[in-house]
């Protein structure tokens, strides 16, 4: 999400200037790529661009085809094919194998839904949304581009005319949201071929420190950089100060019991105890087993300590079920061998990340699988 907040921002400021933009979008991937469907740039008329949809290495000819694409003023499909390592047009031997579809969409300013102008929508709603982005393989054929926007109900916002099969896309992004994951899907609509990319974007986790020392404004600050909303309270006013960390984070004094008032919980919270303070700690915690929203909760310590509040808890007759001992990560952070606040920060910030995206950490030069999941990359017909 902060990837598109940082284009929408660009998309503003060029637009003040005058300026028309062409918005770049890697709509699928077959075989291996750097970035995945979803990547973005935006380009402007001068040819200055913000984002990337590869390492480095197609950003050169996609500024090229970007230009092309905004003095004919029609969208365009292009093909990359990093699998051939004599491609001069996409560099030296760089060995990705994988070939890349990537959109360009010239911006009309006027336009009330245009790309640009439906990522905004996007980004204030913050919640789970689809993008619907429509293209075809046929280079020949008419390329739609970034149609619509599907909300969890099925509302719909964005260009439907002319859009025959709309029924069925909304049918489609419903299982996306079920499956919490991106579909590629391909319509057979009157004879005619139609893809579509069916794109899930969710809103930026969002974490929350219980605790404001040192140690909390490294993880704050790496989180920050992740682009993840950070909240950080303290019942300590020097320490709970907003010079201490960066302008971004919310920052605020609370007793335990308080801080539940300040805080909206979803499902992509996650909360770590770091005060430093064991009865501050297992106060929030208590408060915390009530939230059956909550994915994550990091207590900072010895495995002792959270023995010693499970134990506590028992005498109160707080007793944890399986799932909300699931949801308890004590001690914190992944194995790393971390020292430092600041690989301790990695590590945490690291096993959170592990969680939300509910999959095995493990080193990849033992997997045997692609880096990337490939299992819902392939085109679904739907005959309509």
């Amino acid at each position: 999400m902060r990837e598109l907040e940082i284009l929408l921002t660009s998309y503003d400021e060029m637009k003040s200037k005058g300026l028309e933009c062409i918005l770049a979008t890697l709509v699928h991937v077959e075989g291996s790529s750097y970035r995945q469907a979803g990547a973005r740039m935006l380009v402007n008329e001068n040819g200055e661009m913000v984002g990337a949809i590869s390492g480095g290495c197609l950003e050169g000819d996609a500024l090229k085809k970007a230009l092309l694409a905004w003095e004919q003023g029609l969208n365009k499909l292009i093909t990359y094919d990093t699998s051939d390592e004599y491609d001069a047009v996409i560099g030296a031997q760089l060995g990705c194998n994988g070939i890349i579809q990537v959109l360009f969409e010239p911006i009309r300013n006027d336009q009330k839904n245009n790309p640009m102008e439906l990522i905004r929508k996007v980004i204030k709603t913050n919640e789970p949304l689809i993008i619907v982005t429509l293209f075809n393989l046929q280079k020949s054929q008419q390329q739609q581009g970034t149609k619509l926007i599907i909300d969890q109900g099925t509302g719909v916002t964005g260009n439907t005319e002319d859009l025959e099969y709309l029924s069925v896309i909304k049918e489609n992004a419903s299982i996306a949201f079920k499956q919490n994951s991106s579909l590629f899907k391909e319509y057979h609509v009157s004879g005619q071929k139609h893809h579509a990319f069916i794109e899930l974007c969710l809103p930026s986790p969002t974490l929350v420190l219980v605790g404001a020392g040192n140690d909390a404004q490294v993880l704050a600050q790496l989180a920050t950089i992740a682009g993840w909303n950070v909240i950080v309270t303290d019942g300590r006013s020097t320490h709970a100060s907003k010079n201490r960390f960066h302008s971004s984070c919310q920052v605020f004094v609370s007793q335990p019991e308080k801080i539940m008032d300040n805080i909206k919980i979803d499902q992509r919270t996650a909360f770590v105890l770091m005060t430093h303070n064991y009865q501050y700690d297992i106060s929030v915690l208590k408060l915390l087993l009530g939230e059956p929203d909550l994915c994550y909760v990091g207590i900072l310590g010895p495995k002792k300590k959270y023995q010693r509040m499970l134990e506590e808890l028992e005498l109160e007759g707080i007793r944890l079920t399986k799932e909300q001992a699931s949801r308890i990560y004590a001690p914190v952070g992944l194995d790393l061998g971390a020292e430092t606040p600041a690989e301790i920060g990695l590590s945490v910030l690291s096993e959170i990340l592990a969680v939300l995206n509910n999959v095995k950490v493990d080193h990849l030069r033992e997997r045997n699988s692609p880096i990337h999941n490939k299992s819902n990359l392939k085109f679904e017909v739907e005959n309509v």
